[in-house]
């Protein structure tokens, strides 16, 4: 997709049923057929209508005729769980904002697999929300295309896109393993160690993570992957699995503060001395980090309230105010330095 199809001032208007009646040459009460009572149509004009609701990015508009007026006073968001805390957080502060400013927040779980985002996005947009909040860029070009195409104000969180549809608070995932590589060479530390979860961006901090390290002549001593989400029971398991490779003294990165606890928790189990033996560094700062005993070493996101400010952002886009330059935020982080490393 060109930087120009992502661009918001270059947006057409919303695609209607009447021009998809013009691209497949048919009337469009036959269209509204094909997507109503394909039965009632044959295939080779139901084939034809659906090449062009494709090629067009339609949307039916699946409340027409239920409202007086255009606006729905609801807004969509989507995130892949809300089993982790950080989500769930997220989703609150933005149901919260939105809730006081009169709107009400229609929430779908993605999950972490891959999925059919056409649908999704389509299912969505059938409900007519005013605004939606996505979480992450991952998305194929034919999904990204019918969020342009639906001409709503559209918030990207948790990631920065380099190139987002219309506004974006996020973080630099690759910078922040960068960040921890370099704190802990800085340590001292010889031998490194990751235990990941298998999603976009925890696997774009490990990434940056073991570049930093190759980078500067270290060893990554062992590897490995889990099924998303992170979990504390996943950093126990973990654990016990780079035991064999914990003859020498180590330096682990978690890909989220959950696993960092399960991996300290196991330590302790297994009469693993931290940080003497093994240092742990999380991501997430959250509250069981600083409470733990020991307490744990993790990158804390100064966007804690990314959910109020992406709210933020949709409702003044919504009372009418065009884009800003400052519609696009990176959210800092700071390496929160506590006693496993």
């Amino acid at each position: 997709m060109s930087e120009t199809e992502r661009d918001p001032s270059t947006r057409t208007a919303p695609v209607k049923i009447t021009d998809v009646a013009a691209a497949a040459g048919v009337a469009p009460m036959t269209v509204s057929r094909v997507i109503n009572t394909p039965d009632r149509v044959s295939p080779e004009t139901t084939a034809r209508v659906r090449e062009a609701i494709a090629r067009l990015g339609y949307v039916p508009n699946l409340i027409a005729g239920g409202l007086s007026s255009r606006k729905s006073r609801m807004v969509a968001a989507i995130v892949p769980t809300i089993a982790h805390p950080m989500f769930a957080g997220l989703v609150q502060s933005f149901s919260d904002a939105m809730r006081v400013a009169g709107y009400q927040v229609m929430l779908s779980i993605s999950g972490y697999e891959d999925t059919d985002d056409e649908s999704m996005f389509r299912a969505l947009l059938g409900r007519r929300p005013d605004a939606l909040l996505i979480t992450g860029s991952g998305y194929s070009p034919a999904a990204l295309q019918m969020l342009i195409e639906a001409r709503i104000p559209v918030v990207e969180v948790w990631d920065v896109s380099s190139r987002p549809i219309d506004m974006a608070i996020g973080f630099d995932h690759a910078h922040v393993g960068r960040e921890v590589a370099a704190f802990l060479l800085s340590k001292g530390h010889e031998r490194f160690a990751v235990l990941t979860a298998r999603d976009s961006r925890a696997l774009t901090r490990a990434r940056g993570f073991t570049e930093t390290i190759t980078a500067a002549g270290k060893p990554i001593v062992w590897e490995q992957m889990t099924p998303s989400p992170s979990t504390a029971v996943a950093g126990r398991e973990g654990l016990r699995a780079l035991l064999p490779v914990l003859d020498q003294r180590c330096a682990l990165l978690c890909s989220s503060d959950l696993m960092a606890f399960g991996v300290v928790t196991e330590a302790r189990v297994q009469g693993v001395m931290i940080p003497e033996h093994l240092a742990v560094v999380g991501f997430g700062n959250l509250e069981l980090s600083a409470a733990n005993e020991p307490a744990i070493t993790t990158v804390s996101p100064e966007g804690s309230g990314t959910g109020r400010s992406a709210a933020a952002f949709l409702l003044r886009r919504l009372a009418g105010e065009g884009p800003r330059d400052t519609d696009r935020v990176l959210v800092p982080f700071r390496i929160m330095e506590r006693a496993t490393a």
